[in-house]
């Protein structure tokens, strides 16, 4: 579903893959992420995805022009996972609002797993 805006000059829809790609691209920019995960269906192991795949590991809500973001990391060792969770919630966040224009109700950040 995609979020859309009006005033006197027209209209502006913003599809969920758009704000999903700005926020893979933003928390792989924060310090101590190594890269973005899915979860396996099968084996239910985090798999480390590719910068092309960045929209993979995250998941995008918009009902009532409420925007939730899920989005699934993988961390570097020996980093603060609180920090590195709210630096990407903050980050992504205020990347969204900027770049869009639109409000986020929520991010929500999954640590999938840890690289070495």
């Amino acid at each position: 579903m995609a979020i859309k805006t009006t005033n006197q000059y027209g209209s502006v829809c913003v599809a969920d893959n758009v704000i999903a790609t700005i926020a893979g691209l933003v928390a792989m920019q924060c310090a101590g992420v190594v890269g973005m995960a899915t979860q396996g269906a099968a084996e239910g192991l985090a798999e480390l995805l590719k910068i092309d795949s960045l929209t993979k590991g995250i998941k995008v809500n918009t009902e009532n022009k409420d925007i939730t973001v899920d989005i699934n990391i993988i961390v570097e060792y020996g980093v603060s996972m609180a920090a590195v969770a709210e630096n990407v919630i903050a980050t992504v966040s205020y990347s969204i609002r900027s770049m869009t224009g639109l409000e986020v109700a929520a991010v929500n950040v999954n640590i999938k797993g840890i690289r070495v």
